[in-house]
């Protein structure tokens, strides 16, 4: 039951290698996604959110508005940990559930996690690998400039305010190098697929 961690940086190609391996018959569970669920409208950590950054994170219609919160909390390390004490336990909880779900459904399955912050919050987890996206970071600051729409200034900042690369690439088992073409991003994460199937067909042959 191959339980596989997929980090990258922003702008790192992380949604094209999560993308491919579903495509293979990975189970993708998106952090990001859990995030926006466990912060519904209604949901004890939208109301925690709430209380410690007060009612105006919240739109007309009780769901929570990203950009005020995000504008908040960015480049305040106090206000960051603040909310991570909030969001990540029950991200955690949620995540664990959906691991079980897949495994259950599928016990052979490869559920790939793709979680952004996974050296901030999540690098201790029993990963059977965990897979980092790489590219450098002009390569990524020209992506958030050209295809996001930043401005220079701003794809700096975003860049600035994440982990520095080495320390993803210090606890990654493989590394994907996306600096160069979309083909060569899939043919490494296609090399990917057949070393976790081949290592889920020598765990068959054991049992």
């Amino acid at each position: 039951m191959p339980l596989v961690a997929l980090t990258g940086g922003i702008a790192s190609g992380k949604s094209t290698i999560a993308a491919r391996l579903a495509e293979h018959g990975a189970v993708v569970v998106d952090a990001d996604r859990i995030v926006r669920d466990v912060q519904s409208p209604g949901s004890p950590v939208l109301a925690a959110i709430a209380d410690a950054f007060g009612e105006g994170m919240l739109r007309p219609d009780g769901s929570l508005d990203r950009a005020a919160l995000g504008a908040q909390v960015f480049g305040d390390e106090a206000a960051i940990a603040r909310l991570n004490a909030i969001v990540h336990p029950a991200v955690r909880t949620e995540s664990a559930r959906r691991f079980a779900e897949a495994f259950a459904a599928e016990p052979g399955a490869v559920v790939v996690y793709d979680v952004p912050l996974l050296v901030e919050a999540r690098v201790d987890d029993p990963w059977e690998l965990i897979v980092v996206a790489h590219a450098p970071a002009d390569v990524r600051e020209r992506r958030l400039v050209e295809l996001r729409g930043l401005t220079p200034g701003e794809a700096a900042a975003r860049l600035a305010s994440q982990v520095p690369d080495e320390a993803r690439l210090r606890i990654a088992d493989v590394v994907i190098e996306t600096a160069g073409t979309v083909d060569d991003t899939l043919r490494q994460v296609d090399e990917l697929w057949a070393r976790l199937t081949e290592h889920l067909d020598r765990r068959a042959a054991r049992a």
